[in-house]
């Protein structure tokens, strides 16, 4: 007869939930906005509109295309250290045995087995998968993205209400704006993962952690200084689809 759940089984359940709920929670305010505030996220996709509109008005093109460059270096960047992280993951599982002895004395680990201990950082492992996916994807996109510039006729040869001109730009703004979002997300898997680090103490500590980077983050979309710089000089364009 298998022996019911403990109490610590229920509590790290309850953490793992919480840490999902205030993940979704947080995508979705930084999405809709939080008390009326649009989030930095939301005004920095009106910019990389007006980016490319005003792209669309310039013959040589060199400067949008280093930004780019650029853009694709960052998320490369992070493509890279997340593999490097899920390195150190399967690293971890492969010594989880030692690594547990060492912290077994710690006054908060809690009941945990090497099973559980394993477990964990499979899981840490996951985000870290999550974000690289993330990352890839989104540098795929930003090199869809320069295609699309290329693609963009001259305003000045078509007047800048012609049809052609409008839908270049919103194609090029639109892949743009999905490829930063893919990359925020990516981050956001990469922001979690400190949170989750918690759970390697104890559930209660999870949860806490998981609040506070959720407050940060919070803070830096809608409260950053770098939002009401964007909120003062205000941004013209109204286009902002929804990423997936």
């Amino acid at each position: 007869m298998e022996a019911a759940p403990t109490t610590s089984y229920w509590l790290d359940v309850l953490a793992l939930v919480y840490f999902f709920i205030v993940w979704a929670l947080y995508s979705h305010t930084t999405a809709n906005g939080f008390a009326g505030r649009k989030s930095l996220t939301y005004e920095m996709n009106q910019a990389r509109h007006q980016w490319m509109a005003t792209m669309s008005t310039r013959e040589l093109r060199m400067i949008d295309t280093s930004i780019m460059i650029g853009l694709q270096q960052g998320t490369g960047f992070f493509a890279s250290t997340s593999i490097l992280a899920i390195g150190g993951c399967f690293g971890l599982l492969n010594s989880s045995g030692r690594v547990l002895t060492l912290f077994h004395d710690l006054p908060l680990l809690g009941e945990t087995t090497q099973q559980l201990f394993e477990t964990k950082i499979l899981g840490l492992l996951v985000l870290f998968a999550y974000a690289f996916f993330k990352f890839a994807w989104s540098y795929r996109l930003f090199n869809y993205c320069s295609i699309l510039i290329g693609g963009v006729p001259m305003a000045r040869d078509k007047g800048p209400d012609d049809p052609i001109v409008i839908a270049s730009i919103n194609r090029a703004a639109g892949i743009n704006i999905q490829a930063g979002q893919h990359f925020n997300s990516g981050l956001r898997g990469i922001f979690f993962s400190i949170g989750y680090l918690g759970w390697f103490l104890h559930p209660l500590v999870f949860m806490i952690t998981t609040t506070l980077v959720a407050i940060v983050l919070l803070r830096r979309q809608f409260f950053s200084t770098a939002r009401d710089v964007l909120m003062r000089n205000g941004v013209t364009s109204d286009y902002s689809p929804r990423g997936k």
